[in-house]
């Protein structure tokens, strides 16, 4: 089972909670064991699990990722927009996270982010949900 969503992204960096998104596809589909995995097609942006409980922590996170890649540091590439694809490689394209119960096995403080790193842009999530055919 195949889903995607997109996303308007409106800063050059930014980190956007789509765990809701995700939860609602596996009820849609009403998988009650399995995977979930989260692909971001994109160069210059990632998805990654972390606290969505308080703000500053992604605001803590996207500050530290621009003071160890900064957006101007001499690269080569001709776009100007090597350290977004520095920032995605660090971050990932992917995530896999089991389905039991009916629900994502997230911990109690974590979300799903989509984030962005050469924005504003329009996006692409992919979620690839596999069911446990052994689930009674």
């Amino acid at each position: 089972m195949l889903y995607n969503f997109q996303i308007q992204t409106n800063k050059r960096t930014q980190m956007i909670d789509i765990t809701d998104k995700v939860f609602e596809q596996v009820a849609k589909l009403g998988v009650k064991s399995g995977l979930c995995t989260i692909f971001v097609p994109h160069t210059t942006a990632g998805v990654t699990i972390n606290e969505n409980a308080d703000p500053d922590v992604v605001r803590d996170m996207m500050y530290e990722m621009d003071k160890i890649v900064p957006e101007d540091d001499g690269y080569l590439h001709f776009e100007g927009n090597s350290s977004a694809h520095i920032k995605a490689t660090m971050t990932g394209f992917s995530q896999t996270i089991i389905i039991e119960n009916s629900k994502l096995l997230l911990g109690r403080w974590q979300g799903i982010y989509f984030c962005e790193y050469d924005g504003p842009r329009n996006r692409t999530v992919y979620v690839k949900i596999i069911k446990d055919m052994t689930y009674n």
